[in-house]
């Protein structure tokens, strides 16, 4: 059982970008960082549903399918879930319609008391106000012998990072430059020395670091 963590950044480490807003909460840039990761085969069917076979393979596709494998619970943070885009909203149900790609039981991180949402594919939000090191104790518990995955965002993925809870790392980096937003390695000095660390740069021209215990 592992603890993984994937992300998209830019060539200047951005991992969340600028100026986002109620109407584009994840920011102007994002789809300068998730372009080649959403066009995968992968993607279009776990997230758009769309089972024709179209989208790109190759070794893009390979990580975007090696992120759902494995999974046997999730842990992020409550921007993620959407909490801060809609605060106020009993029936907010997250940002995936019926059908979250998740699969699996997903620790929400949130000072907000909520009940447990359960999906019919096997998705189940449940909200906590855990710190990061008890929320991946218990979705230890609840991944069995399967990997839990940090989702995010990006302060849920540096907490987990600076309390050295994360085994592989996964990072992909598009060759963009946003020049601004939140940096995934700001305070983040001599991680790197902790893993051993690979590469492998995709036919897109994106980046994959692995860093692995």
């Amino acid at each position: 059982m592992a603890v993984r963590v994937d992300l998209n950044i830019s060539l200047d480490g951005v991992a969340a970008p600028a100026d986002p807003t109620p109407e584009n909460p994840m920011g102007e840039d994002w789809g300068r960082l998730v372009e080649d990761y959403m066009a995968t085969r992968t993607f279009r069917a776990r997230v758009f549903g769309d089972t024709s076979g179209a989208g790109t393979t190759g070794v893009d596709d390979r990580y975007a399918a090696a992120y759902f494998e494995g999974i046997g619970a999730e842990v992020m943070g409550a921007a993620m879930f959407g909490l801060h885009s809609f605060p106020d909203d009993p029936d907010w149900r997250g940002w995936w319609g019926d059908e979250p790609p998740f699969r699996v039981p997903v620790l929400v991180l949130t000072h907000r008391e909520r009940a447990p949402i359960t999906f019919d594919n096997g998705t189940r939000f449940e909200f906590t106000s855990d710190d990061i090191t008890d929320a991946v104790a218990r979705a230890r518990e609840l991944a069995g012998d399967a990997d839990v995955r940090i989702g995010g965002g990006l302060s849920t993925v540096r907490s987990a990072l600076e309390a050295d809870l994360v085994d592989r790392l996964h990072v992909a980096v598009r060759p963009v430059i946003l020049g601004q937003g939140d940096r995934l390695w700001d305070g983040l000095r001599g991680l790197d020395q902790r893993y051993a660390v690979t590469s492998e740069v995709a036919e897109s021209g994106v980046i994959h670091v692995n860093y692995a215990r």
